[in-house]
């Protein structure tokens, strides 16, 4: 059997999240299951890379980085296009904590805040 990690994002408004990551990322739903409108797993697919979400829910332990106080994660997802990618995420509510640049280790790299917490750091090739 092969292993595979899909990391479930834990947000505050869970549908939002869903349109916000097929908007600015592209990704699509493969799968949503939901109850009582809490969103308890939805699954998005980008690529070949696989990523969930969830309704952050108090009494489930369930806290989303607003709740929690931050992300303690750094999200690397490397794209064709880290600039467009940061300008489109941001025209969606992102907040750009650090500019895409050229960085001395060789990445085209740059730090993007989601509008629920996360911390995406978005990586290409040198320009």
């Amino acid at each position: 059997m092969n292993s595979q990690l899909i990391p479930k994002l834990l947000v505050s408004d869970a549908d939002a999240a869903i349109t916000f990551y097929t908007q600015a990322l592209g990704a699509e739903v493969s799968l949503r299951v939901a109850e009582d409108a809490v969103v308890q797993h939805a699954e998005l697919t980008l690529g070949s890379v696989v990523f969930a979400l969830a309704q952050s829910v108090e009494e489930w332990g369930w806290a989303d980085p607003g709740s929690a106080g931050g992300s303690p994660v750094l999200l690397v997802l490397t794209v064709a296009d880290p600039d467009a990618t940061a300008q489109r995420m941001a025209q969606l509510g992102a907040e750009v904590v650090i500019p895409v640049d050229n960085r001395p280790y060789g990445k085209r790299q740059g730090r993007v805040k989601d509008p629920f917490g996360h911390l995406w750091v978005l990586s290409g090739e040198l320009r």
